[in-house]
C-alpha cells in the first residue's frame, strides 16, 4: 500500500506544539468538585502504556469534557505525555462499533446480542478444544481473569493467550530463570535517587516519556545523572545520554558478557554479594531452557573469559574503551545503576538470555537491592504485569505464578474455583504463535484451533508475518473469527462475528503497571449504543453455555460458575446487560481473585482499599487491622516484608531452594536471519511518540492523528541518496515474507545507521508485519520483531519545483 507526498509531509509539522497546547489547556491538578462547577471529576489510570499515569477525568452530561493529570499520584505527579493529555478523545471517534454483527454472504450484518451469544455458544459446542481466546494487556483484571476462568475452569481448554506474549514474555521469563518469579524487585524511585542510567535497545524519551522526565528534571535542578544509551539507532533518547553506544543488530549478548568477563578478570566483582546471594547457571546441552543446569564459578569465569573488550567490539561494534567505560561504573559501589530495556530485548530470539543477562551484571557486580540499583523491565500495555502475567493469562499459566502442569497448583485452583478436580487440564495451551498458525491451517493438516475470540487487541495488524500466520484463516471455511472491539480494525476486516465493547470508563476497571501498582477506577461514562463490557461479554456467553447444559459452567454444587448473590444471599442474574451493574461484578472478581496473590508473595489489598489510593505496589500486607502497606523494593530486608529478618537480601522463590538468584551464562550466537545480497538491508520495527501500538485509539484523535498521520521509513541520508530518493518518496521494503510501500525519512528524530531501516506499525493501510520476521525466543516463545533482512528499491520519486 502507499501513501501521498500531501499527507507525508504532514509529518514534518511533529507535535512540539500540539503536546505545549494540551499542556497549557489541561493544568494538572485535583480539581474538587464544586457545587458551582457542573463537571465531576474522578481518577483513573492512563488508557495507554504500561507506565501507569493517573488522570483526573471530567465528566459532564455523560461525556468526557476534560482532562487533567492526577498531582497527588506517585507515578506521574500531575504530568501526562501528549498521549494522556488527549485520552479522553479515544472514545469519541466517528465509526465507534455500536451494534453485534455477523457475516453473511461475505458482508457483516448487525444482529441482536441474543444472537451473537447463541454464535458462541455454538463454535464452543462444536469442539471446546479447538476453541482459543486471544487477549491482551488490555485486558483489565477482573476481565483477563474471568476470560481465564472461561477457558481453564469452563472449557477445560487452555488456549487462552495474550498479546504480551509478543512484548513481554521474555521478560517473564527472564526473571523467573533468575529470582525463580517474575515481575521487577526495583521502582520507578529509583530513578529520583540513581547516579547512572542504562537504557538497553530501549527509547524511553518516547516511549515511557514520564519516566524519562524524571531524569531531565533531576538534571534541571542540577543534579548530575549519568545517562548512557545502549542501542542500533539514534533516537529521541540518545539526544540526551552522556555516551551512545551503537551496536550491530543482535549483538547485545556479547555487551552483557563483555562486561562481566572485565568484572571477573580485573577481580572487581562484589564477591560478598556473589557468594552470599548467588548461583551460577547455563543452558544444557539440550538446549535452551528456563532453568537450565547449574555450574560452578570457575567453570562461569571460563565460559564468560572468552568475551574480552576486543572480542566484543568485534562483534557489536561498540568499541572496546566503551566495553571498558561500562565496566569501571559496574565495579564502583558508590555508583546508583538503574538498568531500563523494554521491546529491543525482549523482541528478540534471544530475549531470554539476554534478560537473563542484564540481571547478571547487577547481580556479579551487586547493584541490586538498594535504592537506585535496579535491573527493572518496562511495559508496553496498561496491564501487562497486572493481567496477563499476574493473573496468568497465558497458555501454561494459572492465576498468582501458577502453572497448569503442577498438580497441586490445579488443585488449588479448582478448590477457589469450586469446580470439580480434574476439570482444569494438565496440558499448556497454544502459545500465541501457535495458536495463529494452528488457526491458519486446515483441519486435515493438523490445524485443531477451529475458532479463536479476540478481546483488547489487533492481531490482524500486530502478528508478525502476517501472510502466513493470519491472513490465510479468512479462505478456510472452517475457521471461525470472533472479535470484540470498539473500533473497525485489521482484525475486524477478516471476523466473523464483531461485538461492540465499552472502552476506559466506560466501564469499571482495574490494571496493573510495570512497577507492581494496582490501580482502580469506576465507569465514568455510559458506552455507546450496543457497546458492552468485555467482561459482561465473558460471562454472558458462559451463562448461555450453562443454560444449554454445558456441564463446564457448573460449579462442583451446580450452580453457575461466575454467580454472584447479593447482600439478600439472591443471585443476581450478571449475564443479564440491564442488571449487570446491580453489584459491583469487579469487586467480586478482584476479591475470588484475591485468594490466589499469596503463593507467590504477590498479596493484594482488599479491592476497597485501592478505591482510596491511586494505585498501590505488591507484596500489599496488612501492617496492623485495616491498613495496609504497599512494597517498594522487593527481596530486599529494609522493605520486604517476606525477606527473613537478619538475611539482608533473599531470594525467597529461588529455584535453588537457598534464597539465591541465579547468574546465567549465555553466549552470543548470529541472529537467525542476517542482511545478503538480495535483502542488504537490517529492518526494525516499533512505536512513535503519538500513536500506541496499532493506533486504533490514537488515529481517532485529531491532534495526534494530524501530527502523525501515516508510517514511515527512517534511512540514513547515505542510503536515500544511493538510492535517488528524499523526503518523501516512495520505497518498497521486501523480505522473504512481504513487502510494502513507505515513504522515505532521512535525519528525522530516529536516525538509523547506514544499512538499517526503521518503520513503525501503527499505521493500518502501511501493515510492516507483511514483512517483519515471524521467528522467536525458544523459551518466551516470544517473536523478533527489530530485525530482520529486507530490500529497498525505489517505487516513485515525487516532481518538485525548481
Amino acid at each position: 500500500m502507499s501513501i501521498n507526498r500531501r499527507s507525508f509531509l504532514k509529518l514534518m509539522a511533529m507535535t512540539s506544539a500540539i503536546a505545549a497546547a494540551s499542556k497549557a489547556n489541561a493544568q494538572a491538578s485535583d480539581a474538587p468538585e464544586t457545587s458551582e462547577d457542573p463537571v465531576r471529576w474522578d481518577k483513573a489510570p492512563c488508557r495507554f502504556c504500561g507506565t501507569g499515569c493517573h488522570v483526573l477525568v471530567g465528566v459532564q452530561n455523560d461525556r468526557i469534557v476534560g482532562i487533567q493529570g492526577a498531582r497527588e499520584a506517585d507515578v506521574n505527579k500531575g504530568l501526562l505525555c501528549v498521549k494522556g493529555y488527549h485520552v479522553g478523545l479515544i472514545l469519541y471517534g466517528e465509526d465507534r462499533l455500536t451494534t453485534p454483527l455477523l457475516r453473511r454472504n461475505g458482508q457483516l450484518e448487525p444482529i441482536t446480542w441474543d444472537e451473537a451469544l447463541d454464535v458462541i455458544a455454538d463454535r464452543v459446542e462444536l469442539d471446546p478444544s479447538g476453541f482459543a481466546y486471544y487477549g491482551s494487556g488490555q485486558w483489565t483484571i477482573p476481565e483477563g481473569y474471568a476470560a481465564q476462568k472461561f477457558m481453564k475452569g469452563g472449557l477445560s481448554c487452555n488456549h487462552i493467550d495474550p498479546n504480551a506474549r509478543l512484548c513481554m514474555a521474555s521478560a517473564v521469563t527472564g526473571f523467573l530463570a533468575t529470582y525463580g518469579v517474575d515481575e521487577p524487585a526495583g521502582v520507578y524511585d529509583d530513578l529520583d535517587v540513581c547516579s547512572t542510567v542504562i537504557t538497553w535497545g530501549n527509547n524511553p524519551a518516547e516511549m515511557h516519556p514520564i519516566l524519562f522526565s524524571r531524569i531531565i528534571d533531576r538534571r534541571s535542578r542540577g543534579e548530575e545523572v549519568n545517562f548512557i544509551d545502549i542501542g542500533t539507532r539514534h533516537t529521541r533518547t540518545t539526544d540526551h545520554a552522556n555516551h551512545f553506544l551503537q551496536f550491530n543488530p543482535n549483538s547485545d549478548l556479547a555487551i552483557a558478557n563483555g562486561i562481566m568477563a572485565l568484572l571477573l578478570e580485573r577481580g572487581s566483582y562484589n564477591a560478598e554479594f556473589v557468594e552470599n546471594f548467588c548461583n551460577f547457571r547455563r543452558d544444557g546441552e539440550s538446549g535452551p531452557t528456563l532453568f537450565g543446569e547449574e555450574m560452578s564459578f570457575e567453570e562461569f569465569r571460563e565460559a564468560v573469559s572468552e568475551y574480552t573488550p576486543e572480542r566484543v567490539e568485534e562483534i557489536s561494534g561498540v568499541s572496546a574503551d566503551d566495553i571498558h567505560m561500562l565496566a569501571d561504573l559496574f565495579e564502583d559501589p558508590e555508583e546508583r545503576i538503574v538498568s531500563l530495556w523494554c521491546m529491543g530485548v525482549n523482541q528478540h530470539t534471544r530475549g531470554t538470555a539476554m534478560n537473563t543477562l542484564i540481571h547478571g551484571v547487577h547481580l556479579l557486580s551487586g547493584h541490586f537491592g538498594k535504592p537506585g540499583d535496579a535491573p527493572t523491565s518496562l511495559t508496553g500495555q496498561p496491564s501487562a504485569c497486572g493481567t496477563a502475567r499476574e493473573v496468568g493469562t497465558l497458555a501454561h499459566a494459572l492465576p498468582g505464578g501458577r502453572v497448569v502442569a503442577n498438580e497441586a497448583h490445579r488443585t488449588q485452583c479448582e478448590d477457589f474455583w469450586n469446580v470439580p478436580n480434574g476439570r482444569i487440564s494438565a496440558v499448556p495451551g497454544y502459545h500465541t504463535m501457535a495458536m495463529w498458525n494452528k488457526f491458519c491451517t486446515p483441519a486435515s493438516d493438523g490445524g485443531d484451533v477451529h475458532t479463536i475470540w479476540v478481546q483488547v487487541t489487533n492481531p490482524g495488524q500486530t502478528i508478525p508475518n502476517l501472510n502466513r500466520n493470519f491472513e490465510p484463516a479468512s479462505r478456510l471455511e472452517e475457521k471461525f473469527l470472533i472479535v470484540s472491539e470498539v473500533y473497525p480494525t485489521a482484525t475486524t476486516v477478516l471476523a466473523d462475528l464483531v461485538l461492540p465493547s465499552a472502552m476506559w470508563v466506560e466501564k469499571n476497571g482495574i490494571f496493573g503497571n510495570s512497577e507492581r501498582r494496582t490501580q482502580q477506577w469506576f465507569r465514568q461514562v455510559m458506552p455507546p449504543g450496543d457497546a458492552r463490557d468485555d467482561c459482561w461479554q465473558t460471562i454472558a456467553a458462559a451463562r448461555r453455555l450453562f443454560d444449554r447444559g454445558f456441564e463446564g459452567m457448573r460449579r462442583t454444587d451446580g450452580s453457575f460458575l461466575f454467580g454472584v448473590v447479593n447482600e439478600q444471599n439472591e443471585e443476581v442474574p450478571i449475564w443479564e446487560w440491564e442488571h449487570y451493574y446491580d453489584v459491583n461484578v469487579d469487586r467480586e472478581l478482584f476479591e475470588e481473585y484475591r485468594l490466589f496473590s499469596r503463593l507467590k508473595h504477590k498479596d493484594l489489598a482488599p479491592y476497597d482499599t485501592y478505591v482510596q489510593a491511586h494505585g498501590l505496589r505488591w507484596p500489599v500486607v496488612e501492617s496492623e487491622p485495616g491498613h495496609w502497606r504497599e512494597t517498594r523494593w522487593r527481596f530486599a530486608e529494609f522493605d520486604d516484608p517476606y525477606v527473613t529478618e537478619g538475611t539482608e537480601i533473599e531470594f525467597y522463590h529461588s529455584k535453588t531452594n537457598d534464597g539465591k538468584a541465579q547468574i546465567w551464562f549465555r553466549p552470543w550466537e548470529p541472529a537467525p536471519e542476517v542482511p545478503d545480497d538480495n535483502f542488504p538491508f537490517w529492518l526494525g520495527t516499533g512505536r512513535v511518540l503519538e500513536h500506541w501500538h496499532t493506533g486504533t485509539m490514537t488515529m481517532r484523535v485529531p491532534q495526534l492523528r494530524n501530527a502523525m498521520p501515516s508510517a514511515y521509513a527512517e534511512m540514513h541520508p547515505e542510503d536515500a541518496a544511493a538510492l535517488g530518493v528524499v523526503d518523501g518518496d516512495l520505497v518498497r521494503i521486501e523480505s522473504r515474507r512481504g513487502a510494502i510501500e513507505v515513504p522515505v525519512w532521512t535525519n528525522g528524530r530516529g536516525r538509523p545507521p547506514r544499512g538499517q531501516v526503521f518503520v513503525p506499525f501503527f499505521d493500518e493501510r502501511l501493515l510492516i508485519n507483511e514483512v517483519t520476521l515471524d521467528e522467536y525466543d525458544p523459551i518466551s516463545k516470544q517473536p523478533d520483531y527489530k530485525k530482520c533482512a529486507v530490500s529497498i528499491t525505489r517505487v516513485q520519486t515525487v516532481e518538485r519545483p525548481e
